[in-house]
């Protein structure tokens, strides 16, 4: 399946960093910007549902209870006792697998002895021996592996430091490259989010089991922008303990567990990645905190938080925008009157058709409906005309509809795009490179044979499809803008004109001289419209096709003809004409 956009489009990537995208300098933004993101791997054990593993290295591991206290020894004998969660240096086990068969293990405690089972309610560490691994042997456990844990701390500590110096170095080098921004640059994408963890300011030496090399690849990542022309969003996405308990938060073990405790730790991240980059011409944002929790993290604590962070950009740079993150699982409008107070402020929400039983049960058009209806609402709710402004900050085309077809993703994302686009800064899609086809956007947007056939208007689906004329005239400059509405009958509200119409124009016919920046938009006559007009509401996608019909290349005018189609259906038509020049 392929997507091809129009308009500039600002991607994110996560690889113990993660990109987006803006344009011009920090005071002078484009908005609003276009993006994409990026996921991590790692491994972490659950013994049971009750009991979770910290792997300290290929053997040795310490348990972990759900009320997050640690399984240790009672006064160093043989009894198995929960101990303090803030136990600096809890216990540690040895794990001894059957060969052939690693589910079936032995435990073996700090006093030389084998846990064993005495009944389903006792277990203590007093077993003398060797095993016979049998079945009637109490020191025998099966161990079922419920979950795992897919982040940079499992690999890095999974690995070990030496292996996992070298993996996380060839990652760097090999994942993202100076490529990866030309190839961006050149399609029309303006800046890019890098959501990065909180080792990397300890960066060159980061704290076990995390190696050094990230904020070499950030370094890097600026630099592409940079000579690309492209702006960079610095997002902090894994806390020291955790923000959410997901593994892209930088979780041990799936704990949320940041509070009060952790602000000034947290401050001074951002401290030190505003102090480092807020002079870089290609800086346009930092995102405070990525998706931090609810109910568990408490909304006056964030506010705290926030209101440091944002004091702290601002001893730095007075242009960079602050990005806070709405709370998952918080109302939309919660942060809105904190961030009235603040200047050059973003709330970010995070929009997926996934993670909820009700979207297993939609079917296609249900899910293409929701967009329209529930987030168009939910995205209201953040945007307004003085005070922060709003941004997607992630979705994606991967949805829970069986059996959909490729015309039925590019509809679910053009719906998206549609709605998405109406956030005041912008949005960004998840993921720039994953190895989940509708996750990664780079794979989206790669042509295949099909595409050799397949019509120019229909590969590049015209976005912004029909949005009010006040939102054109942000992205558009204004002597590309027409006149008059002549071209759209009462039937479609006098303040709406379909962009795709323009940047049609602009996109498909680059060969009428010089690049679209060039051309000056004089007129539409003999226009006519079709019955299927009337039925054209937001929402849907108006592709235009333009053929040249005259070119008078000593006075620099073509006129040109142009049909407007949804779907099959021909809307309506006119006669174009066009002025071209230099800056």
């Amino acid at each position: 399946m392929n997507f091809y956009f129009s308009m500039p489009i600002l991607f994110s990537f996560y690889l113990s960093w993660v990109l987006f995208c803006s344009l011009a300098s920090p005071n002078s933004v484009n908005l609003p910007l276009k993006a994409a993101s990026l996921g991590w791997n790692s491994s972490a054990v659950n013994i049971n549902k009750a009991e979770k593993l910290w792997r300290i290295n290929e053997t040795f591991y310490n348990f972990r209870l759900s009320n997050k206290q640690f399984i240790g020894l009672e006064n160093q004998g043989n009894k198995l006792v929960a101990v303090s969660a803030t136990e600096k240096f809890p216990e540690a086990f040895q794990i001894t697998r059957k060969n052939g068969e690693p589910h079936r293990v032995r435990f073996r405690a700090s006093n030389g002895f084998f846990f064993q089972a005495k009944s389903e309610m006792q277990v203590t560490a007093d077993y003398k021996g060797p095993s016979t691994w049998e079945e009637n042997d109490p020191s025998v456990f099966n161990m079922t592996i419920v979950s795992t844990m897919h982040g940079e701390y499992q690999i890095t500590n999974g690995y070990g430091p030496d292996k996992a110096a070298k993996l996380m170095r060839d990652h760097w080098k090999s994942y993202i490259t100076e490529e990866d921004f030309k190839f961006m640059s050149q399609n029309g994408l303006n800046a890019v989010r890098i959501p990065v963890g909180w080792w990397i300011a300890y960066d060159p030496k980061p704290p076990k089991p995390f190696v050094g090399g990230s904020l070499q690849a950030l370094d890097n990542a600026f630099r592409w922008a940079q000579k690309y022309g492209m702006k960079v969003i610095v997002d902090l996405h894994a806390l020291r303990v955790s923000q959410n308990g997901s593994p892209h938060s930088g979780s041990r073990d799936g704990f949320q567990e940041w509070s009060d405790s952790d602000i000034q730790e947290t401050v001074a991240i951002i401290d030190f990645l505003a102090s480092r980059y807020a002079d870089h011409p290609s800086l346009v944002a930092i995102e405070l905190m990525n998706e931090p929790k609810a109910p568990d993290l408490k909304l006056d604590s964030l506010k705290t938080y926030y209101k440091a962070g944002y004091d702290t950009v601002r001893k730095y740079s007075s242009s960079a925008y602050v990005i806070l993150s709405n709370r998952l699982g918080g109302e939309w409008s919660e942060l809105l009157s904190f961030a009235s107070n603040l200047s050059r402020v973003v709330i970010d929400v995070h929009f997926y058709n996934l993670f909820w039983d009700n979207f297993n049960k939609m079917s296609v058009q249900q899910n293409i409906d929701y967009i329209y209806r529930q987030r168009s609402s939910d995205l209201r709710n953040v945007t307004t005309s003085d005070g922060p402004l709003s941004f997607v900050g992630e979705w994606s085309c991967e949805w829970e509809a069986e059996g959909a077809s490729k015309r039925d993703y590019q509809r679910f994302a053009e719906a998206q795009l549609d709605v998405y686009g109406r956030a005041t800064f912008g949005w960004a899609y998840w993921a720039y490179k994953c190895h989940l086809n509708h996750w990664s956007l780079s794979s989206l947007n790669e042509p295949n044979d099909t595409d050799k056939i397949t019509p120019i208007e229909t590969r590049f689906p015209a976005y912004p499809t029909v949005m009010h004329v006040n939102q054109i005239r942000g992205i558009l400059p204004s002597r590309m803008m027409p006149g008059s509405g002549s071209f759209f009958r009462p039937s479609i509200p006098s303040t709406f004109l379909a962009s795709g119409v323009l940047r049609g124009m602009l996109m498909l016919q680059p060969e009428v001289g010089g690049s679209h920046d060039n051309f000056f938009f004089d007129g539409i006559e003999k226009v006519k419209q079709s019955e299927v007009l009337e039925a054209v509401i937001a929402g849907d996608t108006l592709v235009t096709r333009m053929t040249l019909v005259k070119l008078q290349k000593r006075f620099g005018i073509a006129k040109m003809e142009g049909k407007a189609y949804v779907g099959d259906d021909l809307v309506c038509e006119g006669e174009f004409l066009v002025a071209t020049g230099t800056d």
